[in-house]
């Protein structure tokens, strides 16, 4: 192979390779989603509201809209992670949330190991 032809090849690569990775980055988690959270204890519904501004995501999250704390994460590739930041004096389900999936479907794990979740994005209505 000639130098001419390796270079070719390692400049198609590495556009393909950028290409693939900026498509993940571009999922775009914003909007509400219906949350179905599953622990040893049972199961528990709820909703999230999210902002994505690049890999920064902020949120409120709860059981129904008039009882919510807010989140922040980060989307990596196809990653979501979720830190809670309950108010002073209130607890959550849990204080970290591992997803990954698509703009309709996210799934994952509570603190590491203690359930699982779903986030399920909600159809715009109109």
């Amino acid at each position: 192979m000639t130098p001419r032809v390796a270079v070719t090849l390692a400049v198609i690569l590495f556009s393909v390779i950028g290409g693939q990775a900026q498509a993940r980055q571009r999922v775009d988690v914003t909007g509400a989603w219906d949350v179905t959270i599953k622990m040893s204890g049972g199961s528990m519904s709820g909703l999230a509201v999210l902002s994505q501004d690049g890999s920064k995501v902020t949120g409120m999250l709860g059981p129904a809209l008039t009882d919510m704390f807010p989140v922040e994460g980060t989307w990596e590739g196809d990653k979501l992670s979720i830190l809670a930041r309950p108010r002073t004096g209130r607890t959550a389900a849990f204080a970290k949330l591992e997803l990954t999936g698509t703009r309709d479907r996210l799934t994952g794990t509570i603190d590491a190991d203690k359930g699982t979740v779903e986030f399920i994005l909600r159809k715009r209505e109109g």
